[in-house]
């Protein structure tokens, strides 16, 4: 299939081959900074910009990893890379501000890694409202030699973008139109209805959104699919409500096909537990792309966002021609890897009730703090409430639990017996001790390259000790997080 791009500031028309990705794309179109390191969005070798509609601005410069991205996925879209970065407000080469402090203090060595550094770097460096530097923008960028002093040092130098920049001009301007749709393989529906005939009619049609699961199933495992239908841009999957009822009730519904980075700044701060899980999962060259429903899609065990919406008590939301159901998540999955969505059915939207547990908390036990994969995943909402004697913060009873788990078993799960071990209990490190050693026993660990089983229980046990230790001595009133 064709491929028309405005790539660097120029349009681009080049066939694409079936399964080819993006970074393949653009070098064999002369741009070899990007390259391949890992095949599988760990390393940042690959970064590149493409420009996407805002949420602070009309048009934001977001960084995405080319190597799962597929070429068709270009369509239609605005791209800068490395060198296209190299650019003046008059349209001469010269250094980007981010490329000229990467060189200045050191930043670049054998300079593999650089470019996709500085894609990262370019986007928080126009990212709107920007004051300071957020590092976890370069959370996703992995260095081999250099070091990471000097790359640091040159992105907290950066100042504001000056005003006559090109590509600071660009975030001002109307965002990007709809993608183009090609034909063939990959298919890309402007609307929720026409996605859910294609998948009708085509009981092997594979439906994705961020690519960040598929993409390394095709790079590393040769997956390929006779038809894909790209459903990331759905206007229907990308929205954000919240709705309010009596008491306090009411929900907050997070479209699926919202990237997780919209929905952390988008929720900003407001539903605490995923405040805290979101800033954890993968680094923010994934978040920028993977989506809550591809993630509960693929319905992986390990998956970080399963266990903190069990306990949340979520509901997922179905769509398909016959109409929407709704499905709690703690009834969502069925086996490993799989789910109670028919083939037919996208998932439009995840639900949250309200009003949200009191004091929550997100453990991800794994060898990195970030970009890595969890060995275990514990996520705790409870309810707690005085108990009328007036002993201060101690003086608490539990009123309800919820305790999601990932990592232990074939899916996500809840941890029913160690809820029932704490609801009606006073919240005491005696009770804590008794549900630690029946949170230990919950699920069916297994041992793995990540963990033990012996570990993973260990674990489990010692998540909630952890809680009760980090809630109590802070004085915490309820309602706050852990």
């Amino acid at each position: 299939m064709e491929v028309s791009a405005l790539v660097n500031g120029e349009p681009r028309t080049a066939p694409a081959r079936a399964h080819e990705n993006a970074l393949d794309w653009l070098r064999e179109r002369g741009l070899t900074g990007a390259k391949e390191g890992c095949a599988e969005g760990e390393c940042g070798a690959c970064a590149v910009l493409v420009a996407r509609p805002g949420i602070d601005a009309p048009t934001e410069w977001v960084a995405v990893n080319a190597c799962l991205l597929p070429a068709a996925a270009l369509a239609g879209q605005e791209v800068r890379t490395a060198e296209g970065l190299a650019l003046g407000a008059d349209g001469r080469p010269g250094l980007h501000p981010v490329q000229r402090e990467m060189a200045e203090r050191g930043g670049s060595q054998c300079g593999y890694c650089t470019p996709g550094f500085i894609c990262s770097m370019a986007a928080e460096y126009y990212r709107p409202g920007r004051e300071g530097f957020d590092h976890h923008a370069l959370s996703g960028n992995l260095c081999r030699c250099t070091g990471y002093r000097p790359i640091v040092e040159a992105a907290e130098a950066l100042g504001p973008a000056p005003e006559d920049d090109p590509l600071l001009r660009r975030t001002r301007e109307e965002p990007p139109a709809a993608p183009a749709a090609p034909t063939g393989w990959f298919v890309r529906p402007a609307a929720l209805p026409a996605a859910l005939r294609l998948l009708a009619e085509d009981p092997d049609a594979v439906p994705v959104a961020g690519w960040t699961d598929a993409g390394v199933e095709a790079n590393l495992k040769g997956t390929r699919h006779e038809r894909v239908v790209a459903i990331d841009r759905l206007p229907e999957l990308r929205t954000l409500t919240w709705t309010d009822g009596p008491d306090r009730s009411g929900a907050v519904e997070i479209g699926a096909a919202l990237t997780l980075t919209e929905v952390e700044r988008g929720l900003d701060g407001r539903v605490p537990l995923l405040a805290q899980t979101l800033p954890q999962f993968a680094s923010r060259l994934i978040r920028n792309t993977a989506t809550i429903g591809g993630n509960l899609g693929t319905g992986s065990p390990i998956g970080d966002l399963a266990p903190a919406l069990l306990a949340l008590d979520a509901e997922v939301v179905l769509a398909s021609l016959e109409g929407e159901r709704t499905v709690r998540l703690d009834r969502y999955f069925t086996g490993y890897r799989t789910s109670v969505r028919r083939p037919a059915e996208l998932i439009r939207a995840v639900r949250v009730p309200l009003p949200l547990a009191g004091a929550t908390a997100f453990h991800k036990i794994a060898k990195r703090r970030f970009d890595d994969i969890s060995s275990v995943a514990v996520a705790i909402a409870l309810d707690l409430v005085d108990d009328g004697s007036g002993a201060g913060p101690g003086g608490r009873v539990v009123r309800g639990a919820r305790i999601g788990l990932g990592g232990v078993a074939a899916t996500p799960i809840r941890a029913l017996a160690t809820e029932a071990a704490l609801v009606d209990q006073p919240w005491t490190e005696e009770t804590v001790e008794r549900a630690a050693t029946v949170l230990a026993g919950e699920g069916t660990p297994m041992d793995d390259h990540r963990a033990s089983a012996a570990y993973r229980t260990a674990m489990l046990g010692q998540a909630l000790r952890r809680f009760h230790a980090e809630l109590e001595p802070a004085g915490q009133a309820e309602g706050s997080p852990a």
